[in-house]
């Protein structure tokens, strides 16, 4: 008997359309296109090709001018291509008139982001999380979406609530919001009790911008077995982990990793997510030293903990994946200014260090320098038992 072949499933093919403005630089654009690659790659499309422009602002309507409008126009069409994700988010109008002018799918960045959620959500709580923030982002562009949905069958973009209710009015939607934000108050309180319940014990959240390896250094501490793998947005549902340092117990958490233009909607949905964070005693800030840009990561984490009211929190930052480090040495008589490139581990932790003494660079992956971050996190966390406990020094 012939055994029949398993049919591969063929990757959506996608181009990747950004734009360069006076308050992004080419550079910038193309690092935040190499990201939305990577989100494309982690939703399961392809990257074909990208298109960029110089423009003040986005155009109202194609968001690119009508000249590179019609030039992606005439590409999707002879390339067959199946999608085409935007950078930035577009507008309902904006959304209605690219898809009637390059007939394909259409998604932004917040979109593709929502999908990936909808993708990763294990739990009924992020899964009521993820179908709030989606039917948030949809209740503007309905009319546009339906039609759009009406059109294309399944795919990237189209979990949650998708063909089965093209017919849905926005008096039918709002209702279906205020059932979720019903259900997600009562998942709060719910929260909230448990929260309540592990007030004795000193509570440290990892965060970070997503990727960077917070779920494998929550793996080394804890000695539990996260999923974690090199995608972003690995982890989505936040876990809660007792680990112990020496005789010294405390609750760890595993949080949901940042990015550059965090949809708002789902700032709002991930309320009680975020709350882990907002209620830790100590914040270990996890960072990959080894990507080009991970200042700007470290500064969008920054910004985005104060959004969320946790900018004054006590913190920690672990520079994460010093095994994956690489700079390019300069030769002696290289007289030209030296770039971030050149720039080595050693003078990297010199920086850091000048700027902040509460800093750390290990390798969870290899196991490098974990024993002083134990050191350290021990160290700190008694300081703060000692102060909440006062008459408990027993444990030390």
């Amino acid at each position: 008997m012939i055994e029949k072949k398993k049919s591969e499933v063929r990757n959506e093919t996608a181009i990747l359309i950004g734009i360069i403005t006076q308050q992004q630089s080419e550079n910038q654009t193309n690092e935040y296109l190499d990201e939305l690659s990577f989100l494309a790659h982690t939703a399961g499309a392809k990257e074909v090709k990208r298109f960029t422009q110089k423009l003040n602002t986005p155009h109202h309507t194609t968001f690119v001018g009508t000249g590179k409008f019609e030039e992606i126009a005439v590409y999707i069409q002879e390339n067959q291509i199946d999608t085409a994700i935007f950078d930035d988010e577009l507008s309902p109008v904006q959304f209605s008139s690219i898809e009637e002018g390059f007939k394909c799918k259409i998604l932004d960045r917040t979109t593709l982001i929502l999908d990936i959620f909808a993708a990763r959500a294990q739990t009924a709580h992020a899964k009521t999380q993820v179908e709030l923030a989606q039917y948030q982002y949809l209740l503007p562009r309905l009319r546009g979406m339906w039609t759009h949905l009406e059109r294309q069958r399944g795919g990237i973009g189209m979990r949650g609530p998708g063909e089965k209710e093209i017919e849905t009015d926005r008096r039918i939607v709002r209702d279906k919001i205020s059932l979720l934000k019903t259900e997600l108050e009562k998942i709060d309180r719910q929260k909230a009790v448990q929260r309540k319940t592990r007030n004795e014990l000193v509570r440290v959240a990892l965060v970070g911008y997503t990727n960077v390896g917070k779920s494998t250094l929550m793996n080394l501490l804890s000695k539990s077995d996260i999923f974690a793998e090199n995608k972003l947005f690995a982890t989505l549902d936040t876990t809660v982990r007792k680990v112990v340092i020496e005789n010294l117990p405390f609750l760890m958490t595993d949080t949901v990793g940042f990015i550059r233009k965090l949809p708002h909607h789902l700032v709002e949905s991930f309320k009680s997510t975020l709350d882990e964070t907002r209620e830790a005693d100590l914040l270990l800030h996890v960072a990959d030293i080894s990507h080009p840009n991970f200042e700007e990561q470290v500064s969008v984490v920054q910004q985005t903990l104060t959004d969320i009211g946790a900018g004054d929190k006590p913190q920690y930052l672990v520079f994460n994946k010093i095994d994956n480090f690489a700079y390019i040495q300069k030769d002696e008589d290289d007289l030209t200014p030296s770039t971030r490139e050149n720039i080595s581990l050693e003078e990297w932790q010199t920086k850091w260090f000048a700027k902040t003494q509460d800093c750390i660079f290990i390798s969870a992956k290899q196991k490098q320098n974990i024993d002083t971050l134990r050191k350290v996190m021990y160290d700190k966390i008694k300081e703060i038992h000692q102060i909440r406990y006062p008459y408990n020094n027993f444990l030390y």
